[in-house]
């Protein structure tokens, strides 16, 4: 690997961007940080940027860490640079999945997923060749609410949502991982980075968070990811990729964690996941307005205007008038997802105290 590799990290204060800076302090050598970026906290930012010895330059490896659809421009623009881009951010595959593969490989960027799912199967597919892929398996912890009646999850608050059993991440995604939107999220995200149907994407769950995703092959062979639950994993593999770099994450000890289970997902329990099932297969706009919609339900729970079962329940809604409007389309441009999305999150914001006094 060349010395030093440089690196754009954007969204650099968040979850991922603090787990990809504790890597980047423990090889200087390794590393030259072009920029940092952050959404809101200066005072940070400006602290890391110290550390990390970064100036803003030209692009030329990015982290894309920032959450929600508001990276898809930039990160677009690094893909349509050329860059290798280390993406953790589903949202943006979500929105313009199909848009942002295309620039990319028409401007021979290169992709590397750094969400420990998807990092997972990259890892896993070199097993075998592409042809031989019966389906993949993308695995989820099951969130806080796994084992929680029917019942009890209407009345479950933002306190309890926020307590995630097993990883550590901003408040968006840990939401997004007790409704399990997170999965399906991750199922339309794998889509587009797999480039497989979605009749050969699966999600099982998977309490102790260790497998992280499997790659099923036509002879019956499955090939597995392990790794304790830890992010500087995937995204060291990212960082070092082709190579490996050391990570100060535990060792896994499989005598010590003694078993591994799993289970298939509760869909009438958690119905945001079969959602964005349904979004998946339909394709068009819908995944962009489900994202939109995701994105103003959560942020409706977390303010306390909208129930836990609201969430899937204004997605839904969202998605069913959204046709209504014209938002139909796959997006060709940033600026068609962008105005696709700006129509949902006014659909959601108007439908809102409908559902906010039907749901649950």
């Amino acid at each position: 690997m060349p010395l030093p590799r440089t690196v754009t990290l954007l969204g650099a204060t968040g979850s991922i961007g603090s787990s990809t800076a504790d890597l980047l302090r423990r090889d200087p050598a390794r590393y030259a940080v072009e920029a940092v970026t952050a959404h809101r906290d200066a005072a940070a930012l400006a602290r890391l940027a110290r550390e990390l010895g970064a100036r803003f330059a030209v692009v030329a490896w990015v982290m894309a860490a920032i959450t929600g659809a508001a990276s898809l421009a930039p990160t677009l623009a690094a893909a349509e640079r050329g860059a290798t881009v280390a993406l953790a951010n589903k949202e943006c595959l979500v929105c313009a999945g199909a848009l942002f593969m295309r620039r990319a490989a028409a401007n021979g960027a290169t992709v590397l997923p750094v969400d420990s799912e998807h990092n997972a199967i990259f890892q896993a597919l070199s097993a075998g060749r592409r042809e031989d892929i019966r389906r993949i398996v993308l695995t989820a912890s099951g969130g806080p609410f796994r084992t929680l009646p029917a019942d009890a999850i209407r009345r479950v608050t933002v306190e309890q949502a926020l307590k995630h059993p097993t990883w550590s991440m901003g408040p968006k995604v840990t939401i997004d991982s007790a409704t399990l939107m997170n999965k399906g999220l991750e199922l339309i995200e794998a889509h587009h980075l797999f480039a497989l149907a979605p009749d050969a994407l699966d999600v099982l769950v998977h309490p102790q968070s260790i497998v992280h995703g499997l790659v099923e092959f036509r002879d019956g062979s499955v090939i597995a990811q392990l790794g304790s639950p830890d992010m500087r994993i995937p995204i060291s593999h990212c960082l070092a990729w082709p190579v490996r770099m050391g990570t100060p994450a535990p060792r896994l000890n499989l005598a010590q964690i003694a078993s591994l289970s799993f289970e298939e997902p509760d869909l009438t329990r958690f119905p945001a996941l079969a959602i964005a099932r349904q979004v998946l297969a339909a394709g068009g706009a819908a995944p962009t307005v489900l994202n939109s919609a995701n994105e103003v339900a959560v942020h409706e729970f977390v303010s306390g205007r909208l129930g836990f079962c609201g969430i899937p329940a204004l997605v839904e809604a969202t998605l069913a008038a959204a046709p209504r409007r014209g938002a139909t389309d796959e997006p060709g441009s940033v600026e068609e997802a962008l105005h696709i999305d700006h129509i949902a999150r006014g659909l959601a914001a108007d439908l809102l105290p409908e559902i906010a006094a039907m749901a649950c």
